[in-house]
């Protein structure tokens, strides 16, 4: 991988994830030594991908609000246990990345939240609080990858930029494959914006027509 440092396992633990649903998978959660941005991201690694195939990997940024409160103003917590399924079925790797709020953090991300109350999205309240749209910088993710032993994936995502990012630090992105589209009546504005203004896979005429009916 290109003009980056290398990084290294620090441990592995087997760990039993359970799910509110009754779900559950056996996990190794495996963290790192000289990931660049200090942040103490984690893999997941899940199921045993078969000989000769492509593992199936996610990058997913934290979510405090919904992954663990369940909130319903994001479709994280959804798209999480989704991942977490797929990934076990077919063998790979999620990666959990310390990157609230799109990197802005959980603070930040709250704030933004109120301007979103008063009608902005969720990229016109970042911009109203001096913050970037998206702050999310890829390069540990791809220092994990490399550390697995991971240079080529299928790549579990809706975002195109995670995809270029990945290509661009040297990750042989060999598809993008779609999520889910978990809409709830207080998310799909949030959902619609990552279409419109971040190209996010997901059907638009579908979100449009759920936007009147959660204005009516």
């Amino acid at each position: 991988m290109p003009d980056q440092p290398t990084a290294t396992t620090r441990s592995r633990v087997r760990v039993p994830l359970r799910f509110h649903d009754g779900y559950g998978v056996d996990a190794e959660l495996v963290t790192f030594h000289g990931l660049t941005d200090g942040q103490e991201h984690v893999a997941v690694v899940l199921g045993e991908p078969e000989p000769g195939t492509t593992p199936l990997v996610r990058l997913h940024s934290e979510c405090l609000t919904g992954d663990v409160f369940g909130s319903a103003r994001c479709d994280c917590g959804p798209q999480l246990r989704e991942a977490v399924e797929q990934i076990a079925d077919r063998g790979g790797v999620l990666l959990y990345l310390r990157q609230e709020g799109r990197g802005i953090g959980l603070y930040n991300k709250l704030d933004a939240y109120a301007l979103q109350d008063e009608g902005l999205d969720t990229y016109a309240a970042n911009a109203a609080l001096g913050l970037p749209e998206d702050a999310r910088d890829y390069t540990a993710a791809a220092q994990m990858l490399g550390a697995l032993g991971i240079d080529t994936l299928d790549l579990l995502s809706n975002n195109p930029d995670k995809a270029q990012q990945l290509r661009d630090l040297g990750v042989k992105v060999r598809t993008r494959v779609p999520t889910g589209v978990f809409t709830t009546a207080h998310n799909v504005r949030y959902l619609r914006a990552k279409v419109l203004q971040t190209q996010h896979t997901l059907p638009l005429a579908d979100l449009a027509d759920l936007t009147e009916l959660s204005a009516g």
